[in-house]
């Protein structure tokens, strides 16, 4: 008799299964949990592209593949990984313009692709298992939406956007950074390694394009004015009005539709909100 399987096998068991046979049915969290937090300067396991134009982003958007000539295609070159097979790129009809950084179970990114049906869109997430389900969750709303076109405008890969975000986008390529509920890292000695930074600022305005805006929310009042004052004290940023921020569609699916802001929700729990547009470089 077979020794029964333990919560690990489990897991491994059931998302193998979710991802050979295609399911339709909607995957179940339980079988994706990883602990929340993750090492960004660790060495993960990470494939990732030399440049932009060496980014094959067919096998997430798949409907949005260019029809043309494959033997015109240049060659999928140096992956930073070695050992990695050099397909040809497939080229898509349109870019990926609104990235979702740290998008954990992608409550985001399935809310906003019907409101943004011309867009799209890409989760990007560095736990592994987060990621999984992620992409399972996309493969089952494709199928249980046939012929409708719904949810094929978006992605998820797992990534480390705190060491690679521009070998993935060409800059002024984006039109909308959402950074919701990032982890705070409360220690001091831990602030370098939050999402929002002089450094890393300056990446986000580079892959922004001009009137590009960077959408921030939190439900940790330090972390709000940390990500404001460094985002302010940018040359590229300028806070958008309380007006402007109250019409944005984006903000209200924002505030209630990713599972953070729900958990924030349940527990009566504040959200502080903040949005900061690309303006344009100066002439040189």
């Amino acid at each position: 008799m077979a020794e029964p399987l333990n919560k690990k096998q489990k897991r491994a068991h059931y998302r193998e299964a979710q991802k050979e046979n295609a399911i339709s049915a909607l995957p179940r969290k339980k079988f994706y949990r990883q602990r929340a937090h993750a090492n960004v300067f660790s060495d993960h396991h990470l494939i990732y592209p030399k440049t932009p134009d060496h980014m094959d982003w067919s096998t997430y958007f798949p409907a949005f593949v260019a029809a043309v000539d494959p033997t015109t295609l240049p060659r999928s070159a140096e992956y930073s990984q070695p050992n990695t097979t050099n397909p040809p790129v497939r080229k898509l009809t349109k870019e990926v313009e609104v990235v979702d950084i740290g998008c954990g179970f992608g409550g985001l990114l399935v809310a906003l692709a019907p409101v943004l049906p011309d867009t799209l869109l890409l989760g990007m997430e560095i736990r592994t298992s987060v990621a999984e389900y992620v992409e399972h969750r996309i493969t089952a709303l494709r199928a249980q939406n046939p012929g409708t076109g719904l949810y094929q405008n978006i992605g998820c890969l797992r990534a480390n956007t705190m060491k690679f975000l521009p070998n993935f986008f060409r800059k002024g390529q984006l039109t909308k950074a959402f950074i919701c509920f990032p982890d705070p890292h409360f220690k001091h000695r831990k602030h370098k390694a939050r999402i929002v930074s002089t450094t890393l600022n300056s990446e986000y305005a580079y892959v922004l394009r001009p009137g590009g805006v960077v959408y921030t929310i939190t439900d940790v009042e330090d972390l709000h004015h940390w990500m404001v004052q460094h985002l302010e004290a940018h040359p590229s940023f300028e806070r958008i009005s309380d007006e402007e921020q109250e019409a944005d569609p984006c903000v209200a699916i924002m505030k209630t539709e990713t599972e953070e802001s729900k958990k924030v929700e349940r527990n009566k729990g504040q959200k502080f909100i903040a949005l900061f547009r690309r303006i344009e470089d100066p002439p040189w």
